[in-house]
C-alpha cells in the first residue's frame, strides 16, 4: 500500500512522520539537534549571538539532519513505498545562496553524504530565525516608507515584524553589503529542505511566503514596492510564490540512488508549521475550531473563509493549502519561560501540572508578566519579569499558576480581532500533555478543549498534504477532516470542558482578565497603575 512522508524541521530539531491512510498506520522517528549535533553548539536548537536579541542557526545542520533522516527511513526501509513528499518548516528562518546553488544540487553524487557537497552554496553562513528580534530599526523604515503600520497591515496581512524574512533581508543588506551582492537566491526553511529533495530550487508556498511581509495577501503575489523598499533587486533573488498545493517536483536521482525512494516519487512544495499544523489538527474548512501549539513559543491560530481588514496590529494572516488563509497569533515566551518557572522551583512537569489542577483559578490576584525573552504579542524590546498583586518569587504555587494564567489570559485578550469565538479548542505540541495547562485553556477561553495523542501536529500536516495531493491528483479524492480522522482519533484523546465557577474567574466584571489586561498596559505604558483594579478583583472574588 502507498505511504505519504511528512518533515517538519522545526526549531529543536527533525521530524518524520510516514502515514498509511488505508490501514491509518503512522511511524514516526525524530532527530534532536542538540544531542546530535553538539558541534553547532545550539541551545534548544539555535544558536544566540551578541545578544538575546540575536538568534539564528547553521543552515549545514539542517542538511546533515535532513541527510541523516533519510538514511535513517532507508534503513528501517520505510522509503520504498513512499508516493509523496512534504516539507513543513519553522516559519520565517531565511537561507541565503549563492549563485552555485542551482547546478551543486542538480548533481549530488549519491555515493557522498549531502553536507560536504552542498558546503559551499551558502552567500551568508548563518540562517536567522523565528527567535530573532533585532530587527527593530528595519522593521520601522519599512513602515515607514510604505505608510504606516496599518499600510502594511493591509497589504502583508502582518504589521513589519522583527522575525520575518523581510526585514531581515533588509538588514543584511545594510550591515553586509558585499554578501547581499553575491546572495543570487533568499529563501525559507521550507522550500530550502523542499530543494535538497527534488534537486532543484523550489518554490515557496503563501502558507510560508505570507510570512515575510513582501506579499500581497489578497492577490498572491509579491509586492512590487515592498520589495524595492527591502532591499535592491530583491524580485530577482526570491523563489515564485504559490497561493495553494501544487507539485515541486518529483524526487532526485540522489535520494532515489541513496535512499531507495521510487524515481516517480511526488514532492509539493513545502510549507511553514503552523499551517502545517492547521491540516494536522484537521482544521481545514473549520472556521469554529481552533488550534493552540504550546511549544518553544505558543501560538493561537485558525481557518479563514476571507481576508479580514479589522485594524490591528498584532496578529498575522497566512496562506493555507487550499488556497484560503489563516490566522495565526505568536507568543514567544511559550514553553521557554514555563520551564524557567519550573527549573526555579526544582519541579518537574507533573509537578508543574499538579499544582494547576489543585490551586484555585485567579491566584488570589498576583498576576506575572513572563517576558523572559523579548516578547513579540505584545510586543517587548526588553525581556524582564513583571509581578503584581503582591506575587512572591519564592512561592512556587503562586508562580506556576501566575505563568499559566498570564500566557493564556494574553493569547485570549489579543485574539479579539479574529472574531468568533471558538466553541472547541484542540491543543498540539510538547504542552499538550500537560492536564493543568488544558484545563487553564478551558477556564480562559470557556471552551471544550481537546488534544491527542499524536503531538507532532506539522510533521502529522506535511503527509496528510501529501497524500491529500496525491489521492486527489490520481482522481481519488478524499475531504481534509476524514483524511486526518484515523491519525487524531485514538483511545487516548482527551476531552475537558470549562468549569463554570473557574470561567466566571476570569471573565465576570472585575474578573481575572480584566486585571491581567491592566498589568499589560500598565508595563507597556499605555495604562495607569494597576493596584486599584487587583483590589477591585479581590472584593469581588471574597480574597
Amino acid at each position: 500500500m502507498p505511504t505519504y512522508l511528512g518533515l517538519d524541521l522545526s526549531t529543536q530539531g527533525l521530524t518524520a512522520i510516514i502515514i498509511e491512510p488505508q490501514t491509518g498506520e503512522l511511524k514516526e522517528v525524530s532527530i534532536n539537534f542538540d544531542e546530535t549535533y553538539p558541534e553547532y553548539g545550539t541551545r534548544d536548537g539555535v544558536i544566540f549571538g551578541d545578544g538575546p536579541d540575536q538568534v539564528y542557526a547553521d543552515p549545514r545542520m539542517f542538511i546533515e539532519a535532513v541527510g541523516d533522516m533519510l538514511a535513517l527511513l532507508a534503513e528501517k526501509k520505510l522509503t520504498s513505498r513512499v508516493t509523496a513528499i512534504a516539507v513543513s518548516a519553522q516559519q520565517h528562518g531565511s537561507v541565503y545562496l549563492n549563485d552555485t546553488a542551482g547546478g551543486v544540487l542538480k548533481r549530488l553524487d549519491a555515493g557522498r553524504n549531502m553536507l560536504p557537497q552542498l558546503d559551499h552554496i551558502f552567500a551568508r553562513a548563518i540562517a536567522p530565525i523565528w527567535m530573532d528580534s533585532s530587527t527593530g530599526t528595519e522593521c520601522n523604515e519599512i513602515t515607514e516608507a510604505a505608510g504606516g503600520i496599518h499600510n502594511v497591515v493591509r497589504i502583508t496581512g502582518s504589521a513589519a515584524t522583527e522575525r520575518f524574512a523581510g526585514p531581515q533581508i533588509r538588514k543584511f543588506w545594510k550591515t553586509d553589503a558585499s554578501g547581499y551582492e553575491k546572495t543570487a537566491h533568499i529563501t525559507l526553511i521550507s522550500a530550502f529542505i523542499t530543494a535538497l529533495l527534488t534537486g532543484h530550487l523550489a518554490p515557496l508556498d503563501a502558507g510560508d511566503g505570507y510570512g515575510a511581509n513582501l506579499a500581497d495577501i489578497h492577490n498572491g503575489r509579491w509586492h512590487n514596492e515592498l520589495l524595492q523598499i527591502t532591499s535592491p533587486g530583491l524580485a530577482d533573488k526570491l523563489p515564485r510564490l504559490a497561493t495553494r498545493d501544487e507539485r515541486a517536483g518529483k524526487v532526485s536521482n540522489y535520494l532515489v540512488h541513496r535512499y531507495g525512494f521510487q524515481p516517480g516519487t511526488d514532492v509539493l512544495i513545502g510549507s511553514g508549521d503552523n499551517p502545517s499544523s492547521l491540516v494536522g489538527l484537521g482544521l481545514i474548512g473549520e472556521p469554529h475550531i481552533k488550534g493552540i501549539s504550546l511549544g518553544t513559543s505558543d501560538t493561537y491560530f485558525g481557518y479563514m473563509r476571507s481576508v479580514t481588514d479589522s485594524d490591528r496590529s498584532e496578529g498575522h494572516i497566512f496562506g493555507t493549502a487550499d488556497g484560503q488563509v489563516m490566522f495565526l497569533l505568536c507568543f514567544k515566551n511559550g514553553s521557554l519561560a514555563r520551564e524557567a518557572i519550573k527549573d526555579a522551583h526544582r519541579l518537574n512537569w507533573h509537578e508543574f501540572s499538579d499544582i494547576l489542577l489543585q490551586t484555585k483559578p485567579g491566584n488570589q490576584g498576583r498576576i506575572m508578566l513572563p517576558f523572559f525573552l523579548p516578547e513579540i504579542t505584545p510586543v517587548v524590546a526588553q525581556p524582564g519579569v513583571r509581578r503584581f498583586g503582591g506575587l512572591d518569587p519564592d512561592d512556587a504555587e503562586a508562580n506556576v499558576r501566575a505563568v499559566a494564567e498570564a500566557q493564556i489570559m494574553a493569547m485570549y485578550i489579543h485574539s479579539e480581532w479574529t472574531g468568533q469565538r471558538p466553541g472547541q479548542i484542540l491543543v498540539t505540541a510538547g504542552g499538550s500533555g500537560n492536564m493543568g495547562l488544558l484545563n487553564v485553556i478551558a477556564q480562559v477561553f470557556n471552551a471544550k478543549v481537546q488534544t491527542f495523542e499524536v503531538t507532532a501536529s506539522a510533521a502529522l500536516g506535511a503527509a496528510v498534504r501529501a497524500a491529500h495531493w496525491s489521492l486527489d491528483n490520481r482522481g481519488d479524492p478524499i475531504s481534509w477532516q476524514k483524511l486526518v480522522e484515523p491519525f487524531t482519533r485514538s483511545s487516548t484523546a482527551i476531552d475537558i470542558l470549562p468549569d463554570p465557577e473557574a470561567v466566571r474567574t476570569y471573565h465576570e466584571d472585575n474578573g481575572l482578565l480584566s486585571v491581567y489586561a491592566a498589568c499589560e498596559k500598565y508595563h507597556l505604558g499605555l495604562g495607569p497603575d494597576p493596584d486599584p483594579i487587583i483590589e477591585k478583583f479581590k472584593a469581588t472574588f471574597n480574597y
